[in-house]
């Protein structure tokens, strides 16, 4: 039977190179292919994959924002790689990583086009002590 590997959400963005220096220098992907016509471009970390594609459209408008969610093995590992490379970014485009109600440790980082990534990984909730 045939079984599905690899899921790899599209992301609008207005700036393909301005895209796609954020997901290489920021987050560590790799470049794997990269069109000027259309604007369209593929990059993978490890068993994760985006596909970029540019677009005209106004991306500020918050019914076009979309919202990746990336499963990592070690999401504080993670995080302690890349940090440096997002000190830099405004406020409100970067939180670090946190538990969740929903038993998963995460950090977020909005890229150059206003997609929300979330990274994460599964956490056990713990209880806060009693007494």
């Amino acid at each position: 039977m045939p079984r599905l590997t690899q899921i790899t959400p599209f992301l609008l963005c207005n700036d393909l190179q301005a895209e796609i220096a954020f997901f290489t220098q920021r987050l560590g992907f790799v470049l794997g292919f990269e069109s000027r016509d259309p604007g369209y471009a593929f990059l993978r970390r490890d068993g994760a994959a985006i596909r970029l594609l540019e677009s005209d459209a106004d991306l500020s408008d918050e019914r076009r924002q979309q919202m990746v969610y990336i499963d990592v093995d070690d999401v504080d590992a993670l995080w302690n790689q890349v940090a440096p490379n997002l000190s830099d970014l405004p406020e409100g485009r970067v939180r670090a990583p946190f538990n969740q109600f929903y038993n998963q440790r995460e950090f977020h980082v909005i890229d150059e086009g206003a997609c929300l990534l979330l990274f994460g990984m599964a956490h056990p909730y713990e209880e806060e002590p009693v007494g």
